[in-house]
């Protein structure tokens, strides 16, 4: 009885704390995420201004905020330039649409019904009737799936239009915060620091350590996963032939670290419209490139990750899914993170979640 109300009451602290925290990611992080953006930055940037501050003895609040300023600027600078060539690369597509309709598309089109009527000729009325409902029922549910697709795109756009004021506000937030906190960085983290007792302290700083350690390990199994990827692409769409195969192939594998879009977001509608226009043999390519790298990469991402960040490759690939499940793109880093994080504790016998 005493072992039962000792795992009830464990069981419960756990809970409570798993939902505290759930609850903390899911509603209150949001809200505080400019101003740890910001402390994040601010703590990134500390090391170069220390150096700079050592070797020219310069005013240290002055020097943050010039390498505040060079950061933000730089990065203001390749997003403008990913953007702007990401919208003068879709302003060419569209403006090459009718070209592309006319000389593949309409013709595909053209083809297929050609070959479809000259085998409808030798059919009996029944079984032309039969394919002409399936094709119909095909058009319809085509025709649901688009009408969909154009509604939630519509939503979308209108969702994206209503949160650029709040984007722009948090984004004008971190800025601000990011000059304040590197201008005051040694206070503010001292203040923080002052707060905590000695365990405590310890604790957090060996969390502190570790997180941002692990962090930068996972980074760097994204950055090499990433790496193999692209030779891999590279490789396949060299073989079968595709023009300017080793750009597409990075476009692709940057794709391909998104979990919701991957190397299949550009793959399998590129060889859908490939098998469209009647070019078999780059279709079968492009689907033949696609599952290789899918299968090597779901091999090794778990094993690379996995072993960097020191837990099994089976735990590591059910805690990214659950990440991703909860958290998207975030959960996909931080949820491994986090298990990882807690089995390092309970190694080093801070809490107690299970027996090694």
């Amino acid at each position: 009885m005493e072992e039962k109300k000792k795992f009830i009451i464990n069981f419960t602290y756990y809970a409570i704390l798993l939902v505290a925290v759930f609850v903390f990611l899911k509603f209150a992080l949001p809200m505080v995420t400019p101003f740890v953006l910001a402390f994040i930055i601010a703590y990134i940037l500390q090391k170069p201004i220390r150096f700079v501050h050592k070797k020219i003895n310069i005013n240290k609040k002055f020097i943050s905020i010039i390498f505040v300023i060079l950061f933000y600027c730089t990065i203001g600078v390749i997003v403008f330039t990913v953007c702007f060539k990401l919208i003068s690369t879709v302003k060419e597509l569209i403006l090459d649409m009718p070209y592309i309709y006319d000389s593949y598309i309409k013709p595909a089109f053209i083809n297929i019904f050609n070959s479809g009527e000259s085998i409808f000729v030798n059919l009996d009325k029944e079984t032309v009737d039969t394919i002409n409902t399936v094709i119909q029922n095909i058009f319809d549910s085509a025709g649901s799936a688009i009408s969909r697709s154009s509604v939630w795109l519509v939503s979308a756009a209108s969702g994206l239009a209503v949160s650029i004021p709040g984007i722009f506000i948090s984004l004008l937030l971190m800025i601000i915060s990011t000059f304040f906190i590197s201008a005051d960085y040694d206070k503010i983290s001292g203040f923080l620091l002052r707060q905590l007792d000695g365990r405590k302290k310890e604790v957090f700083l060996g969390i502190k350590d570790y997180v941002i350690g692990t962090l930068f390990v996972c980074i760097r199994s994204y950055a090499l996963i990433m790496s193999i990827t692209f030779v891999e692409l590279s490789i396949g769409l060299t073989i079968i032939g595709i023009n300017k195969s080793v750009l597409i192939a990075l476009v692709i594998a940057v794709f391909d670290i998104l979990p919701v879009l991957g190397t299949g977001g550009v793959m399998i509608p590129w060889a859908i419209i490939e098998l469209i226009l009647g070019d078999y043999k780059i279709a079968i390519g492009l689907l033949a490139v696609y599952v290789a790298v899918t299968v090597i990469r779901n091999i090794i991402e778990p094993k690379i990750v996995g072993s960097q960040i020191g837990l099994h490759p089976v735990i590591t690939l059910i805690s990214m899914f659950i990440g991703v499940q909860f958290f998207g793109v975030l959960g996909l880093f931080g949820f491994p993170i986090t298990i990882s994080l807690l089995t390092d504790l309970n190694k080093k016998g801070v809490i107690k979640l299970y027996k090694e």
